[in-house]
């Protein structure tokens, strides 16, 4: 029977939001969200989200240099952690996180359906009205897509696959991606991105039969830094351009100067002509 395990975790994901919507959390002006405190040992906010027909991955949480850190083990399963928000793009549009991998999924080919399992990978879940027009930007770490490529995933037209990370250069070490996700939502889909409704987390490795790793750090969302003013030119003081100097010819008899002609003569005034600066939002 077709596995379809991305459309189940959106689905299932969408008609949660959509169950408990009232409960959600509308966040402030804080100009960063703490949504995963994991260094704290602290999962709070977060619930298991379990994909029917599969085993559950196992979360916990270890030390690692004095610090806590989530561990996601998967054997040939899939189960991910979803934490509930209301969030404005528009005011909080950047998420930052870090994570680890032992390694890549061996068998594992995001392109296909049969491959699409991941050691590591990070949801940010829009709301759409009905749940079957939600929305999801998957931020992964790549089996065989290469770095900066996005591609739509193999089981659903709503949930685009950004590979942030890709194979194994950088396996068992620690990385952090701040990421733009409105952005990346409009790139994908050709429209302003709406309210986040979810940020998940899933490690699984049920397609493919394996046994996979991945490590997450606190897991961040961020304001919209401040717009920088436009640079706007300096306007030279009107007596410095230089006169232009006509040539004079040569052997020009030396005028005798009268006593009218040694008076400064008035000059009307002349208006300047107003310089058109840049303004803000031209």
């Amino acid at each position: 029977m077709e596995r379809i395990q991305l459309q189940r975790i959106i689905t299932a994901t969408a008609l949660f939001l959509s169950l408990t919507g009232t409960m959600c959390r509308v966040y402030g002006s804080d100009p960063e969200l703490h949504i995963g405190k994991f260094s704290s040992g602290d999962l709070n906010g977060w619930k298991e989200e379990t994909i029917w027909g599969t085993k559950k991955t196992n979360y916990s949480f270890i030390k690692e240099n004095g610090k806590s850190v989530l561990i996601g083990k998967s054997v040939n399963s899939a189960s991910g952690l979803l934490h509930k928000i209301n969030i404005d793009p528009k005011s909080y549009p950047d998420i930052r996180w870090s994570w680890k991998i032992d390694h890549t999924v061996k068998k594992g080919n995001e392109r296909t359906k049969d491959g699409h399992d991941f050691a590591a990978r990070l949801y940010v879940v829009f709301s759409r009205g009905l749940f079957s027009r939600t929305r999801a930007i998957e931020y992964v770490w790549g089996n065989v897509m290469t770095k900066g490529e996005s591609l739509r995933s193999p089981y659903s037209k709503n949930a685009v696959m950004i590979a942030v990370d890709s194979g194994n250069e950088m396996a068992g070490k620690w990385v952090t991606h701040r990421r733009n996700y409105a952005d990346d939502y409009r790139k994908a889909f050709g429209e302003e991105a709406p309210k986040v409704g979810a940020i998940a987390i899933l490690t699984d490795s049920d397609n493919t039969g394996e046994t996979t790793v991945g490590y997450y750090g606190d897991i961040d969302v961020l304001a919209a830094t401040k717009e920088e003013e436009p640079h706007r030119p300096k306007e030279l003081p009107k007596d410095t351009h230089p006169k232009q100097q006509l040539p004079q010819p040569d052997h020009v008899p030396a005028k005798e100067l009268t006593p009218s002609d040694a008076a400064p003569k008035e000059t009307p005034p002349v208006e300047p002509i107003p310089k058109e600066l840049p303004t803000n939002g031209t």
